[in-house]
């Protein structure tokens, strides 16, 4: 059973910076394709960043060139490096196992304008 755990969100102004990590556990993590999604109030969980296990990445159109997804396969970990950061990236940020369907529990990520 694979299990997810997110760390990383907190508080920081427009423009900043924020790096999001996924610990997996529970599975073979390499030969898994992962992906970030995010959640705001009133509004449905929306894909932002999905990386297949061959490598290949896509990003939502809102968060092109300025978010990044990677992962390390030999700590089992997926991250998000979040750049320029803008108050309309406010949400709660999961991470999401495709192959099993499995969520994580969630990290907040507050940007003040």
């Amino acid at each position: 059973q694979v299990r997810l755990v997110e760390s990383g969100g907190g508080l920081v102004q427009a423009g900043g910076s924020l790096r999001l990590s996924c610990v997996a556990s529970g599975g073979i993590f390499s030969i898994r394709s992962m992906a970030w999604y995010r959640q705001s109030p009133g509004l449905q969980r929306e894909l932002v960043a999905i990386m297949y296990n061959y490598g290949t990445t896509n990003y939502a159109d809102s968060v092109k060139g300025r978010f990044t997804i990677s992962r390390d396969n030999a700590k089992n970990t997926l991250y998000l490096e979040m750049n320029s950061l803008k108050p309309e990236d406010t949400a709660v940020y999961f991470c999401k196992d495709i192959l099993s369907d499995t969520w994580g529990q969630g990290t907040q990520v507050t940007v003040s304008s």
